[in-house]
Parts: C-alpha cells; structure tokens; sequence
C-alpha cells in the first residue's frame, strides 16, 4: 500500500483522505476526484433546494451502493476513502450515503444466519434507525409468521425521503430485534421536527409513528447488535468525520497559500496534519483488521472505541485550531465553511465522549491482559 500524500496545486495538506489500496495512484486520485466532484455538485444543489438535493445525494448513494463493496468483504479501505472523500466535499451528502451502504450491509450480512433476508429491491433508498430513546419505544409483534410494528421511533434521518429502513424494535422486555421496513407503508407516519441547528440541516432527524406495520425480520433476536458489522458500521461513520475534518484543514491550507503564515500558522498547520496522520493510521489499521478477520467479538467492540474516539478527538482539535487560526472571517462570511464546521459539531456528537471512554475500560477491565 502507498499512502496518498501526493501534492496537489501546492497544497501541504494530503490530497485524499486516507489511503489509496493499490500501487496505482494516478487511477485511484481520478477516481476518488469523481466522487468528490459529483458530491459537490448535489452540495450545490442542496444548498439551493434542499429537497431537490437530498433526491440527488440519494442517487449518488444508490450508485455507491452499486460501485463500492459492503464492509468486511475485502475492500474495507476503498469503502472508507470513498466515504471520506465524499465527507470531505459536504457531510450532508455524506451522511445520505453512509446510512444507504450501512443498510445494504446489514443486509448482506443477514445472508449468514437466514435463508431468505428481505433485499434491496431495484431504485430502493435505505435508511438504518437503530437509536434508543427513554421517551419513545417500538415495540414488534408477531402473529404466526407475521410481524407488525407499533409504537414511536426517535432519531430518524430522511424517514420522509427514503422508501426503506431497517429499524430495531423491542421484542419482550430483554429482546431486541432488528426489521426491514417499507416508510410508504400507510401505518408509518413521519412526525414534524423542529431543526434549530445549523448543523445538517438538510437531513434532520425526527420521531417515527408506526401503527401496526408490516416488518420483516432481519436476523434472529438481539442479532443486530450483537453481529461484528454493528461495531465496523461505528467505523464507517468515523471516516465521513474523518473527511468533514479534512474539509476544514483544506480551507487553512488555502489560507497558508494566500498569505504567508508567520511561526504560529505554521505551527497550527503542523499540527493539524499530525492529527490527520493519526486519523489515516487508525482507518487504515481498521480496515486490514475488518478484512483480515482479526474484528470479531469484543475486538471488533474494541476497535470501533478506539476508531470512534481517536476521530471525534481529532475532529475537535482541529477544528479549534482552523477557528482559532483563520479568525471569525469564513465562520462569519464563508457559507461553505460556516455550514461544515457546523455539520461537524452535529455529526460528531454521535461518538459518546467520556461513557465510551468508560465502556472501553470496563473491557480493558476486565480482560486477561492489559493494553
């Protein structure tokens, strides 16, 4: 493997987000410049008309989910670079296509513990709405061979765009289970959200009605969390923060060029490409261990911890050192900067801060040996 680190236009920051799987970089840098390219143009688009471009950020996801390989089947690292470079053009579109390809992926994934997993059928766009919340519950019921959803769902992205999702419900007290579900159906009912945040304001993420709902199961009871693709999709979602936080060093490095940085610039631009290196390493350690079977059980917990700490921790400082160093201009005047540094704020928070740092322990706890 090479790592990506061809200079671009001058730039000192890596022109790709992670690092390129084959010898052939010239092939690899054009086909990741099409993804990026084709993103910032639905980008535009949403910008414009949000609607009209959330439709066309789930085309390009539909495409992806045609182009790219699931998770866990030997391209993990092509899967994660693309995702990046899409994140770094608009993590709004980002977003749409890492919860389509996560979907698929769990559909895949139910191929090995059932004979007839629900599919993907042709022009489908997915969703996953695995979230819990204290104030909402979904509870599924089955009649005979029939399952039927009822209750509210919290933490729904594009429940109003997409036609599909998969969906976890609580079977029993103790139980949970997960389900494929058609958002047309007449009992699935998308409640109004009052977005305030700046931050992803094109796919917010609201509450669910389902009224007795048809749902097809999708792997046996408590599968869902329990199969290693729930950890390796905490490592998908790393890697669209990963190339948000990428967005935002280009626009330092852009500064870098227009003006001659003094020691402390160039200081707070070392730094921010340290912190992408450590970003680069822990992906691409992620991948090699997904695909070469080492993330499994609690490794595959464990990496998706460490993966998801390591990322939201870089996202942060690195977005304080471009604040700090490119001053309150772009975050008061630049649309593009001001709306990714928010949509940073927003999708980073899905990583739990100081309760994964306990969970991590509590399994360092109590294994056998220490780190």
């Amino acid at each position: 493997m090479r790592w990506s680190n061809q200079l671009h236009d001058g730039a000192v920051l890596l022109r790709t987000p992670v690092i390129l799987a084959s010898d052939d970089i010239a092939r690899d840098l054009a086909e990741l410049d099409g993804w990026g390219e084709r993103a910032a143009s639905v980008a535009r688009t949403i910008e414009r008309s949000p609607e009209e471009g959330v439709a066309l950020a789930l085309e390009l996801a539909q495409h992806a989910g045609t182009e790219v390989r699931p998770i866990g089947e030997g391209q993990t690292l092509e899967l994660l670079e693309v995702l990046a470079t899409v994140a770094a053009a608009d993590l709004s579109v980002a977003r749409v296509v890492e919860t389509h390809l996560r979907a698929l992926a769990v559909l895949r994934q139910a191929r090995d513990v059932m004979e007839r997993p629900p599919q993907a059928g042709r022009g489908s766009t997915w969703g996953v709405f695995d979230a819990e919340s204290p104030s909402a519950r979904l509870t599924a019921t089955a009649e005979g061979a029939r399952w039927t959803l009822s209750g509210r769902k919290q933490w729904c992205s594009l429940a109003g765009s997409l036609t599909h999702a998969i969906i976890t419900a609580h079977v029993g007290d103790t139980t949970r289970r997960a389900f494929a579900v058609d958002l047309r159906d007449p009992g699935v009912r998308v409640e109004p959200v009052e977005w305030t945040s700046r931050g992803l304001a094109a796919i917010p993420s609201g509450p669910v009605t389902f009224d007795q709902v048809v749902a097809a199961p999708v792997g046996g009871p408590n599968w869902y969390a329990e199969r290693p693709g729930h950890a390796w999709g905490g490592v998908v979602v790393a890697a669209c923060w990963y190339g948000g936080t990428v967005g935002v060093a280009r626009r330092l490095t852009q500064a870098a060029r227009e003006r001659q940085f003094d020691q402390i610039g160039r200081m707070q631009l070392g730094e921010l490409d340290v912190h992408l290196h450590y970003g680069r390493a822990v992906l691409a350690e992620a991948a090699a261990q997904i695909d070469g079977g080492g993330a499994i059980g609690v490794s595959a917990r464990v990496l998706a911890l460490r993966v998801r700490s390591t990322v939201a921790r870089l996202v942060d400082s690195i977005t304080f050192q471009a604040n700090r160093a490119l001053g309150p201009g772009p975050l008061a005047v630049e649309e593009d900067y001001s709306r990714r540094v928010a949509d940073l704020a927003v999708y980073v928070r899905q990583e739990h801060g100081p309760r994964d740092a306990a969970a991590l322990g509590e399994i360092i706890e109590a294994a056998a040996t220490g780190p």
